[in-house]
């Protein structure tokens, strides 16, 4: 077997330093090792007559544990002294300034001003909103009486020109009827002027007249184109014709619009 070396200083009460502690734990080891070979060497030793002893050599490493790690002795930092607070005084209530009658009465007045002046314009507003709506109404209405105005006057004047048209063609048609049936019964023939004879001119010459209740005719005009120089001799041979009274209603009556055309021809 062979010894553990250990360096050491002279004997001295153990304290438990760091030195200390490396040194007891390298030499609990070392005899744990020991114990162990020599239970080993035990449990191997023959009943029998032991053999020659073998010379067995043990081999020991020292083992250096890593140093505890040291305790912080620094010393510890300063406390900071935190000054005391001083408590802050109460704040007093500040009392708001009372307002002014005056002032308020002022002001007041100035709100309802403003109120009155806002209601009036919207009174204004309503009421020109009223007067627009009041002048489109009339002018819809005048627009719908002129409309109707025309359209009256439009269907009377139709109205009026279809009367006409229909009295025209009554008259025409009358005065058609009596040309053709209300013939003079007597008639001269018009001398024909000797100026046309010379100058060669030929024409006709229309008559219109009334006839009167005894048959005579009154009022002979020329009607339509008629040369001059057969006005006078057509207007004589008129007032030659005589016919028979018209009789209506049991009464001889006068008949207006009788109408002859005299033919001037050179043969």
């Amino acid at each position: 077997m062979s010894a553990v070396l250990m360096s050491g200083q002279g004997y001295s009460l153990w304290t438990p330093n760091a030195h200390n502690w490396r040194n007891f734990t390298a030499a609990g080891v070392a005899v744990g090792v020991h114990a162990m070979v020599l239970a080993l060497l035990l449990a191997q030793w023959p009943s029998d007559t032991p053999d020659a002893p073998k010379v067995r050599s043990l081999t020991t490493q020292l083992i250096s544990l890593p140093a505890p790690a040291l305790p912080d002795i620094s010393p510890p930092p300063e406390p900071v002294v935190v000054p005391p607070v001083t408590p802050a005084k109460p704040i007093e209530p500040v009392e708001a300034p009372k307002p002014d009658p005056r002032i308020q009465q002022q002001k007041l007045e100035q709100a309802a001003l403003a109120r009155k002046r806002v209601a009036e314009q919207e009174r204004k507003r309503e009421l020109q909103r009223e007067q627009q709506r009041i002048a489109e109404q009339q002018a819809l209405a005048r627009r719908e009486a002129e409309a109707q105005q025309r359209l009256a006057l439009e269907q009377a004047r139709q109205q009026q020109e279809a009367a006409l048209a229909a009295e025209r063609a009554r008259q025409a048609e009358a005065a058609a009827a009596a040309s053709r049936q209300y013939l003079p019964i007597s008639k001269e023939a018009p001398d024909y002027p000797d100026r046309a004879l010379d100058k060669n001119i030929e024409g006709d010459c229309t008559v219109s007249y009334r006839v009167n209740p005894q048959g005579r005719v009154e009022n002979p005009q020329v009607i339509g184109d008629c040369h001059p120089l057969f006005v006078r001799p057509s207007l004589s041979a008129a007032k030659t014709f005589r016919y028979q009274p018209r009789v209506e209603n049991g009464k001889a009556v006068a008949v207006d619009g009788v109408k002859n055309t005299f033919h001037y021809r050179i043969e």
